[in-house]
């Protein structure tokens, strides 16, 4: 479980179709092997531990439903530790476990924040409402207007030169995770008809 709140801002060093290295710091200092890591928001498991990086496997479920198969060396990614219990949830409950990607199509100065909008499969947005959660490579943000092909959200100067969301552009490809909540009401509703 995560909260959303990145940490840090790694670097891929090394990827292939089963395992990426991965540059850090922060996250380091009390990492252990077999910790689950969100990477760009998706949860994996780390295998190795070394003075500067770590290790985790992936499996190809992960990168076909993830951005993380487009990836190459030296891609930076955000970073967190999953939640130690008692501790802060400063954004809200994640899982690490990604619903979908979507392409960015537009970004839009709005003082000195951005209003970033991107466009999903329509599948998925009876999971997202406006001023709702909602996770994008690893962030917890808040929708500020959604539809049934997108939704937008909107950063503060720290959250984008503090996240992979510094180098986005349009056409970049986001991994998302909705609000878990949505999809656990839905399943109820389906059980109880």
């Amino acid at each position: 479980m995560f909260t959303g709140i990145v940490e840090e801002l790694g670097k891929i060093l090394k990827i292939s179709d089963s395992e990426i290295n991965i540059q850090a710091s922060i996250v380091l200092s009390d990492l252990e092997v077999k910790d689950s890591i969100s990477v760009n928001g998706v949860c994996l498991t780390v295998v190795e531990k070394f003075d500067d990086n770590f290790r985790v496997n992936v499996v190809p479920e992960t990168l076909r439903r993830t951005n993380l198969g487009s990836l190459s060396d030296e891609s930076p990614v955000n970073l967190e530790r999953s939640v130690a219990y008692g501790g802060r949830i400063g954004g809200h409950l994640v899982q690490g476990h990604v619903d979908g990607t979507g392409e960015i199509i537009e970004i839009i100065p709005d003082g000195d924040a951005e209003i970033i909008v991107i466009q999903i499969d329509k599948q998925f947005s009876k999971y997202i409402v406006e001023k709702g959660y909602i996770c994008v490579d690893g962030a917890s943000l808040t929708v500020v207007k959604c539809d049934e092909n997108s939704f937008s959200i909107t950063l503060i100067p720290y959250t984008k030169e503090h996240t992979v969301f510094a180098i986005k552009t349009v056409g970049d490809i986001v991994n998302f995770e909705v609000d878990m909540i949505s999809k656990y009401v839905e399943n109820i509703l389906k059980l109880k008809n």
